[in-house]
């Protein structure tokens, strides 16, 4: 009896024990997702110092300005272009600051960046760096299989592809989906490609396949890039000197007081989305009401403009940004042809691809620059500009009168950049999908 009281006090012990361990892990992953990325970098340095003999354990990064010099000298590509990513926005940002305008290019998106790069082959016979997230392969696949495939019109390029969703990593409901269809959709497309090795060493042993490759074969190559490869690099801050006094979270929250109860909302994809859930929990509303385009970047509008087409007794707002309207810009010209009196449409005009790194958008260049005109061109019933809060009130009073005479664009400019602890929407995208349908059938 007493035997069988010790074991079973210590496997209370050892339970105890485990327990307390497991605290104490989950402690420390507490700690470090509050750790800044630098933070997490230089510990990581620190480890690989204690453990420099053991070459197994040692996590290696990639310098952006190292990386550029390798893609430059083994490949001689000294042209870049594409739409940035969160994974690669290190090594974009590099690429922003320290190549000039004349070999570097933001494009409206992926697609535009494969022509472009089509283009300055056929015009140097050197090729270009495509940067781009896996989610827009989808963009590339005509112009890469009509155009630059061997076969057709044989034209090498540089894939550098942030792999969101790779297998076994944490991620949002979109790219859980893509990350795992990435090899594959690189297969069918006949693209070759490697994940691209975090140290130097390796990556200049991928780049010299890459260089081979695209010498005889005439065709894209592509590179796949896993989280954390890059080293910390930034974009000097943007210097407002615009006089724009709101951050986008501001102006949502300023517009959203003229929201009605039956009013439908399509968020698009990125912080804009996250910032209207997290405004929705704080005031009580419910997320019902609110479509929130986790995925699609660019699409926001076109799914708003199928709902107020098959709705035209709610009032629709397609909540935009400058880079999602700019992706898939030919659609303002379908909105404006349907003419649906019901559509308001409400542009956050940051200057900037908030989401991935804060790169900059052609949409920042005010002087220039106008969604307003564009909408204008395309046929809006009327354009409206705020960059204030009694602009604001003044542009949403009028939008909320105009009722029978649409579709209607207000841009609303304002301020890069985001809370550092804004969360993320914590309903699936089926919930939300479940509820927002709901919410449309009402009379």
């Amino acid at each position: 009896m007493n035997r069988i009281i010790i074991n079973l006090l210590r496997q209370a012990e050892i339970s105890f024990s485990n327990i307390c361990i497991q605290q104490q892990r989950s402690f420390q992953l507490s700690s470090n997702r509050l750790q800044s990325v630098e933070e997490q970098v230089q510990e990581q340095k620190k480890r690989n110092v204690e453990v420099q003999d053991m070459p197994e354990l040692v996590r290696d990064f990639l310098d952006p300005a190292e990386f550029y010099k390798q893609v430059k000298t083994i490949c001689g590509i000294d042209h870049f272009c594409g739409v940035p990513d969160s994974l690669l926005k290190d090594f974009c940002a590099y690429v922003t600051k320290n190549v000039p305008s004349s070999n570097h290019l933001i494009t409206a998106n992926e697609g535009s960046a494969i022509g472009v790069a089509c283009g300055s082959y056929m015009a140097t016979g050197k090729p270009s760096l495509v940067y781009l997230q896996n989610s827009g392969l989808g963009n590339i696949i005509n112009p890469i299989l009509s155009l630059a495939i061997p076969g057709v019109y044989s034209l090498p390029m540089l894939l550098l592809i942030g792999w969101r969703g790779e297998p076994g990593k944490r991620d949002e409901p979109q790219h859980r989906i893509q990350g795992p269809a990435t090899p594959g959709i690189l297969a069918a497309l006949n693209i070759p490609f490697q994940v691209l090795p975090d140290y130097h060493e390796g990556a200049s042993q991928a780049l010299e396949t890459a260089k081979r490759y695209m010498e005889t074969a005439k065709g894209p190559y592509a590179l796949l890039v896993k989280r954390q490869t890059f080293l910390p690099y930034s974009l000097p801050k943007k210097t407002d000197d615009s006089g724009l006094v709101f951050t986008r979270e501001e102006a949502l929250q300023c517009i959203s007081e003229y929201f009605h109860q039956r009013d439908v909302v399509v968020g698009t994809t990125g912080m804009l989305s996250r910032e209207l859930f997290e405004l929705r929990k704080q005031r009580g509303d419910g997320h019902e009401r609110d479509f929130l385009t986790v995925g699609g970047m660019g699409h926001a509008s076109s799914i708003a403009l199928g709902i107020a087409l098959q709705r035209p007794n709610r009032t629709v707002f397609c909540l935009d940004g400058d880079g999602a309207v700019i992706m898939h810009m030919g659609v303002l010209g379908n909105i404006a042809a349907t003419a649906p009196s019901n559509f308001k449409h409400i542009v956050f005009n940051n200057g900037t691809h908030d989401s991935v790194g804060g790169q900059p958008t052609v949409a920042g260049d005010y002087k220039q620059f106008s969604f307003g005109r564009i909408a204008q061109g395309c046929g809006y019933k009327h354009v409206m500009l705020a960059t204030n809060k009694n602009e604001i009130k003044e542009a949403m009073e009028k939008l909320r009168a105009i009722k029978d005479d649409g579709p209607v664009l207000l841009e609303l400019r304002v301020k890069s950049g985001h809370r550092k602890n804004l969360g993320r929407p914590t309903r699936s995208t089926s919930d939300n999908r479940k509820e927002f349908m709901h919410f449309l059938q009402l009379n």
